[in-house]
């Protein structure tokens, strides 16, 4: 709890326990007799209690804007104490003020998981400048020099490992729990907390582009775009406030003039007043989205506004990139076919990885990391095993193992040896064995689909989005293998990035008026379409420029679950801004028409007006719950 929110509390207990003091003394002593004792006794509680009222609505009043919650509760406790309501008076600046400080409470609770982002800033970078190691500001810091960063110590700048092993909290950044383990040569990013051994960093980026910076400036700049329901409230609050102080005025005046009656009216025009008060719904809608956005940052997804937050509500129609969104985007090892009795799948995995042992190609490198994984072997094992090798440009790999002769590599290369093998459609990439005489068998390398694809598609039909398409720059073999292991019934393949944007615009004219299409790419080679689709949802944002600037949502994991995710914090988010708009006028316009027939006295007033205020703040921290 801050210093201004103890100060407020402290204020609140003195005044609440004055006013019951003295309404006791009212009780049972004479002191009910003296009416200016307890005028004055009820005067100071009120200057103590609402001083800082008074000064607001008189400052917005030489300002010219005069018809807010502070001139509403000023006129309407300085009314009732003309018309000798004394305790009347004290308890709607009271009660207003307790119902003040929950909000404020309550804004700090909502906050509290942005400030976890807040906190990434880091406040200091150690760099090594001729030899010796100085503290100096992030920004000061240029690409190419080095950082040391100590165990416990925030990360100032992206860059690369040199130096040293250690793992990683990202849980400010990702939501991730499990720390990641890093050694030399390893990427690593700012704002991150190294937790174990110290580390020597060369920066690639510069603070003003650093991950940290672009993603505090994102969270800095989140409620600049409000949602339609903010708006409403907003255009709502500027016409209903005068509109009700009018109805105010005319209330105390008109039937006054009619009855005589002028004490009675001006006290139920008053109540009026303070019922019509719409802090219940200024306050409640802006924090319901402001919860909710905090409760996606815990979650790991960036939203950048409430506007965003709003329209995936309505998502009807989600395209999705697949490599890099529903898959890895690195080559794994599917499948080990034997096409020979004289070897095991063991051992063609064998051949082909001490073969690929020297080669930095991707699908050299997935075919040595799987036989490591395996059998626990390592790599330069596996070079060591190697007699003579030769690469046949183009087409693979001659080697010599273990005194025999292997030729590993593609169709050419097998067809060069005159062994036949079928070419039939793949979902994947083939890497071929065999011993110059037949084949011995083959491997079958795919584009690994991440774990939680499938059960991200599901959720997503789930939530009750109508449509799902797969977007790919692949044969239509292996989009068409992806699809059908994650559920996906629709995709386009062999796409080039403008096909991806025309088959985005098709897509428009299928969404209905109201629904929404998301499109959810990897942020690097998808801002066109990111930027094209009412929302763009970038995958793998963590450390990737394109995806932090062209999308509206990051998802700052590598899940595509976070998606579903995303949709359901906006729903349960929306839902519950929809129950305190319904809530909040709902009661205020009954109260009021009982309050202009008399049946609502002060008292009631203070309940429509802060009691309304306090359920809708107390719903509207619902919002910061995910699950």
């Amino acid at each position: 709890m801050s210093k201004k929110l103890k100060k407020g509390l402290i204020r609140i207990i003195i005044c609440a326990v004055a006013f019951i003091a003295v309404k006791l003394l009212e009780a049972f002593t004479p002191i009910a007799d003296y009416k200016y004792v307890t005028l004055i006794l009820y005067l100071a509680i009120y200057i103590g209690i609402s001083h800082d009222i008074i000064k607001k609505a008189c400052m917005n009043i030489i300002r010219g804007n005069m018809l807010d919650e502070n001139f509403l509760m000023m006129i309407a406790s300085i009314g009732a104490f003309f018309v000798g309501s004394y305790s009347e008076g004290v308890a709607v600046v009271l009660f207003y003020q307790t119902g003040e400080w929950f909000q404020s409470y309550a804004v700090g609770k909502s906050r509290n998981s942005i400030k976890e982002l807040m906190s990434i800033r880091p406040d200091y970078a150690v760099v090594i400048r001729d030899g010796v190691e100085e503290e100096v500001d992030p920004d000061e810091v240029s690409t190419g020099e080095t950082i040391i960063v100590r165990p416990g110590e925030r990360i100032p700048l992206d860059g690369t490992v040199t130096e040293g092993i250690t793992a990683l909290d990202t849980m400010a950044l990702t939501g991730e729990s499990v720390p990641k383990d890093i050694v030399p040569g390893d990427d690593v990013i700012s704002g991150c907390v190294n937790l174990s051994g110290l580390i020597k960093v060369n920066v690639t980026k510069e603070y003003s582009e650093s991950t940290v910076s672009k993603i505090l400036e994102l969270v800095e700049n989140a409620t600049d775009k409000k949602a339609e329901s903010e708006n409403f409230i907003s255009r709502f609050a500027r016409y209903y406030t005068p509109s009700v102080v009018g109805a105010a005025v005319l209330l105390a005046v008109i039937p006054s003039i009619i009855t005589g009656q002028w004490l009675t009216w001006i006290y139920r025009a008053l109540s009026f007043l303070v019922i019509s008060c719409p802090c219940a719904l200024v306050i409640s809608i802006p924090l319901s989205f402001f919860g909710g956005i905090g409760g996606a940052s815990r979650e790991g997804i960036l939203v950048k506004g409430s506007s965003y937050l709003e329209q995936l509500n309505k998502a009807e129609i989600i395209a999705m990139d697949k490599t890099g969104t529903l898959t890895k985007g690195v080559f794994g090892v599917d499948s080990v076919y034997v096409e020979s009795d004289d070897i095991s799948e063991d051992a063609l995995l064998k051949v082909a990885a001490i073969a690929e042992s020297y080669s930095s190609h991707p699908i050299a490198v997935s075919l040595v990391d799987t036989y490591i994984k395996k059998s626990g072997s390592d790599r330069d094992s596996l070079k060591a095993a190697i007699e003579d090798i030769e690469e046949i440009a183009g087409h693979g790999i001659r080697a010599g193992i273990e005194g025999k002769e292997y030729f590993v590599g593609n169709a050419k290369l097998m067809k060069d040896k005159g062994i036949s093998v079928s070419e039939s459609e793949s979902s994947g990439t083939i890497v071929y064995v065999s011993d110059g005489k037949k084949l011995l068998g083959h491997i079958l390398l795919s584009d690994i689909v991440k774990d939680d694809a499938a059960s991200a598609v599901a959720g997503l039909i789930k939530c009750g989005v109508k449509r799902i398409v797969m977007l790919t720059g692949d044969r239509k073999a292996t989009a068409e293998a992806v699809a059908g292991k994650i559920g996906i019934k629709e995709y386009h393949s062999d796409l080039l990035p403008a096909d991806k944007v025309q088959i985005v615009e098709d897509l428009f004219a299928d969404k209905s008026e109201n629904g929404r299409l998301i499109f959810v790419g990897d942020g690097i080679n998808d801002a066109p379409v990111l930027a094209r689709a009412d929302i763009g949802i970038a995958m793998g944002g963590l450390g990737s420029d394109a995806a932090i600037e062209a999308a509206d949502i990051v998802i700052m994991t590598d899940e595509p679950g976070k998606i579903a995710k995303a949709v359901a914090i906006s729903r349960k988010t929306l839902k519950i801004v929809r129950e305190n708009i319904v809530f909040a006028i709902g009661v205020k316009l009954l109260v009021l028409v009982l309050a202009a027939v008399g049946f609502a006295t002060m008292w009631a007033a203070v309940f429509a007006d802060v009691g309304v205020a306090f359920i809708a703040i107390l719903n509207a921290m619902r919002a910061l719950k995910t699950s």
